[in-house]
């Protein structure tokens, strides 16, 4: 299951749990005076940990490798649709505030607020 490069604009490399090497899916984005960070799940593509679990790792390891001020950064989590017919693969975008108790944590997007970022 390979994701479509629409996704993404560039596959950036980072280090996972225990440093395993892994893989995302990446595009940065600037509206309303935000940097937005938007990280997508490569799947099978992605030899190491998942976008999700890696978390604020990898929000860190973006903004020193890119150079953005993580206060002054939105970071979404893309689940990118990959035609499966499991509902599990179906696209959705959630903003991760990585300072929430878990219950507040992930806030889904809907179509209207994907496509003023993107």
């Amino acid at each position: 299951m390979k994701v479509p490069e629409q996704y993404y604009d560039e596959i950036f490399q980072f280090r996972g749990n225990w440093d395993m090497p892994s893989a995302c899916g990446l595009k940065i984005r600037h509206h309303d005076g935000k940097v937005y960070v938007i990280v997508t799940e490569l799947y099978q593509e992605n030899p190491g940990t998942s976008i999700t679990y890696a978390g604020e790792s990898l929000a860190r390891q973006i903004c020193e490798a890119k150079g953005i001020d993580k206060d002054n950064m939105v970071y979404v989590e893309c689940a990118p649709d990959t035609n499966s017919k499991l509902s599990f693969y179906d696209e959705e975008y959630f903003v991760v505030n990585f300072e929430a108790d878990l219950k507040n944590k992930y806030h889904k997007l809907d179509a209207e607020e994907v496509a003023r970022i993107l």
